[in-house]
This record gives structure tokens, C-alpha cells and sequence, in this order.
């Protein structure tokens, strides 16, 4: 028996076919009306499309069906209808809008292209995870209630925590780094909150994010697991689901290591060389990283960048403190991922702080730690819905985020 969604009814003269669609994707139930039980064609000639049913019957290897595989039934049992006809053909190729689709998301996510791209983020997600308990990572949890900014800044939202304020956290940043100063290497999988006034198919205001923390070590180090974390994740999507792939029309291509790596100073030249010129110290602009990603198409980094640029908590160069230990990693113009060697002395932390104008106070909880010693540490940040944009070749964040949250959506 097979249970399912009635995803598509068509009838043809004395045949009715039936595309059953469940979470292992769809086969075609065929039924000929000079060859089925009476009350068997009545039942299924009042189908409604979008109804879930069960289906008893006889497997049989057709070359032209959905598959290669065909059941005729014996039997079938409505379990639920809808009472109206859903807004949303699965397979139309004509659409409602985007707005429109998120308003029913649950039956937008019926689409086998909606269901090929959440298959694909479960698959990645499953390979980074494995990835990294193989490398000895530990996956821990942070709090998501948080007294004091983690990146600084006015992109926060505030709440009221019984008697007084608190934020919902930006990056689970100085939390791993604590962590990984007593278990070495860990990663979270978790979400994180932005208020920031940017309305573009790039950026949420609820983001899940794959954060990386690993001690002793450096940020050349941990872009090496990064790259070697992306290619594995790659090769497992290439291989569990090209047909979801092919669903989406998208040729992913696995990368080749060592990724390529730009210095910040030599992507100031490309792009000089491209007539657009970017004041040193300034961070890269949508025009600036458009023309970035034209001769780059897939997956490259970016490293050394101004040290004004970066967060407090990424490390000055030694010899060049006006340039820090940081890389991003990207796939054409999106930026994917950011991530650095972090400061591990309490002095200079709290000048980093003070130059972000930020008050060393309401990091107190973070900064008496490193009374106590805290290792050399580096680590990363890699935007889970991005990534998976990369990986599905979708344009738009939304499309590839269950219930996305942005400044005009709250529901559902």
C-alpha cells in the first residue's frame, strides 16, 4: 500500500492517471475504466486534485510512466480532501507571485521544486554535520537570549525578559569562543536574528547559520576545513540527489581544492582594472561584488581584510595591525560565509571594543574568562540559507527557507 498526495489528476478517454507524490517523490497510479470495478472508477473519477489517499495495488514496469514504474489499484481510500481548490497548481509553470506562494506555504512546499530544494538543504546539512563529528567537532548550543550585543551595532532586537531588556542574539560568536576554549572544536547549527533595514533577496531577518570554533589554531587552518567541509558537502548532494538537481534545472559542480584565494588588496586591483575603483578600507558593495562575481562563478575566498572592517573580536596582524586575520568565502557575488582568527588577549580585546565604540562593561561576562587563559582560536560563520542558494542556483533567500521572517513577514 502506498499512502500519499493526489498531486495531479488527468483523464484521457477511458483512462485516469494519478500522480501519487510522497516524501520519496511521485509514482503514476493508472486506472482503465473497462478493466476496474464500477465502484473503484466512481470513486477515483470524483477525486479531487490535492486530496491524500491510499492506494492498494499492483506494480507494474512501464518505460514511458513517471519513474518507469506504474501501480494499477485494487483499492483506494480517500483520507482527507480539501473543500476548496487550492490557489497553487504544483505543476504549473505559471505561478502566483512569490508574496503570494508564502501566504500558503505549506501547499507551496507540495511543488516537487519546493520539495527538491528542502531535500537538498536536509542532505548538505546531514553531510556538514557528519563532516565535522569525523574531524572531532562537538555540537553544542548557545543561548539565543542574550544581555549585550554580540557584533555591535543597532541591529538587534530587543525584548523584555521579565524586568528588563535583553536581545535576541546576532551570531552565537563569543559564546563557541568560550566553548572552544574547554572542548576544543565545536559547531552549532542554529538560528540567528538581524534587524537590520535591508530589503533584498539576500538577506532575513531569522537566518539559520553553521558556526565552526576550534582552539589553537589559526584562520589559515580553519579555511582549509571550511573548503574541505564545502566539497564534501557538494559531492554528497552531486551524488544523493541529482534528480532533485536535475528537477531544478541546475548543474551544481563540485570544486577543486585548494579554493582560489583573493588577498582584499588584489581584489581592490581586479576591480580597478574593471574601472571600479573602491577606497581602500571601505567594505565591498553590491556593484563592487556584481563584478567580482562575474569572473568568478563558483566558490573562492576572501581574506585579509582592513582590520576597520571586521568585528572586535577578529585578530590584527602582527606586523600589519591595520589588516586582520579574516577571510569570506563566497560563490560569485553572494558572500556566504565570514569568518577569522579571534583575539585571545583581554587588553587588546578591550580596545577592539572601545574602537567599535562599543562599552567594554557590558562584556564582562565574556572578558573575565580570558582572566583565566584563553588559547589562540579561529573560526567561522557560514550562512546556512545562502549556502543553500549556492547549492539549488536559487536567486531569492526565500525560496529556500520554510517560513522565512523579514521586515514585512510574520506569518505564517
Amino acid at each position: 500500500m502506498v499512502l500519499g498526495l493526489a498531486a495531479s489528476l488527468r483523464r484521457q478517454g477511458g483512462l485516469l492517471f494519478v500522480i501519487l507524490q510522497d516524501k520519496n517523490g511521485q509514482v503514476q497510479v493508472t486506472l482503465h475504466r473497462d478493466r476496474a470495478p464500477e465502484g473503484l472508477w466512481k470513486k477515483l473519477d470524483r477525486l479531487q486534485e490535492q486530496s491524500f489517499i491510499a492506494v492498494r495495488g499492483t506494480v507494474k514496469s512501464i518505460e514511458k510512466a513517471p519513474h518507469g514504474a506504474e501501480i494499477t489499484p485494487e483499492d483506494v481510500e480517500v483520507l482527507a480532501e480539501p473543500s476548496r481548490k487550492p490557489p497553487i497548481d504544483l505543476f504549473s509553470r505559471k505561478l502566483p507571485s512569490l508574496e503570494k506562494r508564502l501566504d500558503l506555504r505549506t501547499i507551496d512546499l507540495r511543488r516537487p521544486e519546493a520539495q527538491a530544494i528542502f531535500r537538498i538543504r536536509h542532505t548538505a546539512l546531514q553531510a556538514a554535520r557528519d563532516f565535522l563529528v569525523k574531524e572531532g567537532f562537538l555540537e553544542v548550543h548557545t543561548p539565543k537570549i542574550i544581555a549585550s550585543a554580540t557584533e555591535g551595532g543597532a541591529a538587534l532586537f530587543p525584548l523584555l525578559y521579565y524586568d528588563k531588556e535583553a536581545f535576541l542574539a546576532q551570531s552565537p560568536q563569543l559564546y563557541k569562543e568560550q566553548l572552544s576554549a574547554a572542548f576544543e572544536k565545536v559547531f552549532e547549527v542554529g538560528p540567528i536574528f538581524r534587524a537590520e533595514q535591508f530589503r533584498t533577496l539576500r538577506h532575513l531577518s531569522e537566518a539559520i547559520s553553521l558556526d565552526v570554533e576550534q582552539s589553537l589554531t589559526t584562520y589559515n587552518d580553519v579555511m582549509k576545513l571550511l573548503e574541505r567541509l564545502v566539497e564534501r558537502v557538494v559531492r554528497q548532494v552531486l551524488t544523493e540527489r541529482a534528480e532533485d538537481l536535475e528537477t531544478l534545472g541546475y548543474a551544481l559542480e563540485a570544486p577543486t581544492l585548494p579554493l582560489r584565494r583573493y588577498t582584499y588588496d588584489e581584489v581592490l586591483k581586479l576591480l580597478d582594472a574593471e574601472g571600479m575603483h573602491v577606497p581602500w578600507g571601505e567594505d565591498l558593495g553590491t556593484e563592487a561584488l556584481k563584478a567580482l562575481g562575474a569572473a568568478n562563478q563558483g566558490f573562492y575566498f576572501i581574506q585579509d581584510w582592513p582590520t576597520t572592517v571586521k568585528a572586535f573580536y577578529i585578530q590584527p596582524m602582527e606586523r600589519k595591525p591595520e589588516l586582520c586575520e579574516s577571510f569570506d568565502l563566497m560563490h560569485g557575488s553572494l558572500e556566504l560565509c565570514s569568518g577569522g582568527s579571534r583575539v585571545s588577549s583581554k587588553r587588546l580585546l578591550t580596545r577592539r571594543l572601545k574602537e567599535k565604540g562599543l562599552n567594554p562593561k557590558l562584556f564582562d561576562y565574556h572578558l573575565r574568562v580570558f582572566d583565566y587563559g584563553m588559547p589562540p582560536h579561529a573560526g567561522f560563520g557560514l550562512g546556512w540559507d545562502r549556502f543553500t542558494m549556492a547549492l539549488t542556483g536559487r536567486e531569492n533567500i526565500r525560496e529556500v527557507v520554510f517560513f522565512p521572517r523579514d521586515q514585512t513577514r510574520l506569518t505564517p
